[in-house]
């Protein structure tokens, strides 16, 4: 379960308010910040299993195979929503059940996940658009950075998922912007980074100019053999 600031009777008396029909989900998102979809989230919860709904629990969820398989298959059956899937069988967050949803779909296997085991790794660093690290990145963050969780339900590596939430942290949503193959112009960067690239150009050509010696020696050499 994703760290909250809320503590769990907290969401509970929330819940029931929403429940109650005491205020609406939008009243009480406004009221204390938060998304409507999540009030509504945690009364579903709450609704299902009581204020255990939102007890932190000790270490991360394992999920067999066949527990992936019989949720996906109820989803695509259409006899439940994600969200009462989601919430009926105690799955962490729509962005799990999701990742199984399109793992299925794309004739990947569902594995047993196990957070003691070694990190899965993506057969091969894929290529992800904008919106999948976004979604990606913010699913990591709302699950205390778990990278191995993240790389496993999204079929991406671990250094993938790694290398989005320090670029994340840095730069925010631009960090995760594909720049590979824009390079800026002099008039487009700062005075800082004109002199970096003055600097660099500056060793080019002087290790240009120490090969060109070292090759002239070496020509003369030969020469007077």
């Amino acid at each position: 379960m994703s760290k909250s600031k809320f503590t769990p009777e907290q969401r509970a008396s929330i819940a029931q308010e929403y429940l109650d029909g005491i205020s609406s989900s939008t009243e009480l998102a406004t009221r204390y910040k938060v998304d409507d979809y999540t009030i509504r989230r945690w009364a579903q919860r709450y609704k299902e299993q009581g204020i255990l709904a939102f007890l932190k629990k000790d270490g991360n969820i394992q999920y067999t195979a066949d527990f992936k398989l019989s949720c996906v298959e109820l989803y695509l059956q259409g006899n439940m929503s994600m969200q009462d899937i989601v919430v009926k069988y105690n799955i962490s967050s729509d962005s799990v059940l999701k990742g199984w949803i399109l793992r299925y779909n794309a004739n990947r296997e569902l594995k047993d996940y196990d957070p003691k085991k070694e990190v899965y790794m993506a057969e091969a660093r894929r290529k992800t658009t904008i919106e999948e690290r976004k979604e990606i990145v913010k699913y990591c963050l709302e699950h205390n950075r778990n990278y191995k969780e993240t790389s496993s339900i999204y079929n991406v590596s671990y250094n993938q998922v790694y290398s989005w939430i320090k670029k994340y942290d840095i730069n925010g949503d631009d960090g995760l912007l594909d720049k590979r193959g824009h390079h800026k112009t002099d008039d487009e960067v700062d005075e800082l980074e004109k002199l970096r690239r003055e600097n660099l150009r500056l060793k080019h050509q002087l290790k240009e100019k120490d090969m060109m010696v070292e090759l002239l020696k070496k020509v003369k050499e030969i020469e007077r053999k």
